[in-house]
């Protein structure tokens, strides 16, 4: 309750004029991207039956109730679901990859920054326009709800994250029992592989590393990061940049526990512009530090941390 009054006032001052529109009990406005050229070019599919698809995973994603909190119109969590489908095995088993990203606005400006940016590089499930396809948060039924399940949870995590301290904690637990299940299964899919041979950057080990303890360093230096320091860039830029400068040190040491994290990966795959654009304004020491912090979690954006200390 306290996390929702907080986002309420939040929103409130964002936004001009008066929230418009009754309370809404669905949380998520998803947008839902399919790309099937691939299936297409191999003619592996029926372009009715993707339109079907897709519309049933918005749909999905979308009219689920996913929290027992009431969300305005105004309030719902934006994500962007972009789906690749590459691979048709047999009839109506598809592979491919999903991008989920997740973003909030930034107190009192139009900017919009984006919480979280995964790649599921296993996305991997069966669908029949002809078959009903059940979900229940309590038993593994069908791969590709529960898939959806738990990005639905992954987004409620970081942005209830950043909001209040630890805020997420509710739903990443229930998409760690998701994954649980999953990967009990009979059959579990390839993103719920436990194994430590596994992907690590799969949908378990996803779940896993935020679940650890190890991580809450890092998940309370998101808080600060956002509510303590862009939420109030506009009027205290030197505070946003202390901010960050702290969230580095804390993703340095859960990075120097947990190697190769893929929370840390994806992090980084969504914030390095913006934690750039904040860090080139420090003074040279500052950027100096800034600079040798980011290449070590980061080396693939060498080039543009290089710039800190040009």
């Amino acid at each position: 309750m306290e996390r929702s009054m907080k986002r309420l006032i939040f929103l409130f001052c964002c936004i001009t004029g008066i929230f418009s529109g009754s309370a809404y009990a669905q949380e998520l406005q998803f947008t839902v991207s399919l790309n099937y050229d691939q299936l297409v070019a191999q003619q592996k599919t029926d372009p009715a039956s993707m339109t079907k698809l897709q519309a049933y995973i918005s749909d999905f994603l979308n009219n689920t109730s996913w929290t027992r909190e009431t969300f305005t119109k105004d309030e719902k969590i934006k994500c962007k679901l972009n789906i690749n489908l590459t691979r048709s095995v047999t009839q109506g088993a598809y592979e491919g990859t999903a991008q989920l990203v997740i973003a909030r606005p930034v107190f009192n400006s139009s900017y919009e920054t984006v919480l979280f940016n995964y790649v599921d590089r296993s996305f991997t499930f069966n669908y029949l326009p002809t078959a009903q396809l059940y979900f229940n948060e309590n038993s593994y039924t069908d791969e590709l709800p529960f898939i959806l399940a738990f990005y639905a949870y992954t987004a409620l995590i970081f942005d209830f994250d950043s909001f209040s301290k630890l805020g997420g904690s509710p739903y990443m637990q229930k998409a760690f029992n998701l994954a649980n299940l999953a990967s009990n299964a009979s059959s579990p899919g390839r993103g719920w592989d436990t194994r430590k041979s596994a992907d690590s950057r799969n949908r378990y080990w996803l779940i896993e590393n935020l679940m650890s303890q190890q991580f809450i360093p890092f998940r309370e230096g998101l808080y600060a990061y956002y509510r303590q320091g862009l939420d109030v860039a506009t009027e205290n830029p030197a505070q946003t940049r202390t901010k960050t400068m702290d969230l580095l040190t804390s993703i340095k040491t859960v990075a120097q526990l947990r190697p190769g994290s893929v929370v840390v990966n994806s992090f980084f795959d969504s914030k390095s512009d913006e934690i750039y654009s904040i860090l080139k304004e420090a003074n040279p020491e500052e950027r100096k530090t800034a600079q040798t912090i980011l290449v070590s979690l980061d080396p693939s954006k060498t080039q543009l941390y290089q710039k800190l200390s040009q």
